[in-house]
């Protein structure tokens, strides 16, 4: 029985962290100079020089950011998603 409680317990800490590791949004406002995306609900990204930003990157658009998982504030990616 133990063992199941610890399994249980690590399977949980285990999937919040995969929720952590990606942010999706509508893009409130992008500036293209300090490479920051800011999202409606006022949650903003530094995209580091190395990560590709698509061009079609403007207010409106909906993202998926993809954060590190083990520093949940440094981006990986950004993609366009589907409206």
């Amino acid at each position: 029985m133990r063992k199941l409680i610890i399994a249980l317990g690590t399977v949980a800490l285990m999937s919040g962290a995969a929720l952590a590791a990606s942010a999706d949004g509508v893009v409130k406002e992008f500036n293209k100079e300090t490479k920051v995306i800011t999202l409606e609900d006022g949650k903003s990204y530094t995209v580091p020089a190395d990560v590709a930003i698509p061009a079609e990157i403007v207010a409106g658009a909906k993202v998926s950011i993809t954060l590190d998982q083990d520093d949940a504030t440094k981006v990986t990616a950004v993609t366009l998603s589907p409206m």
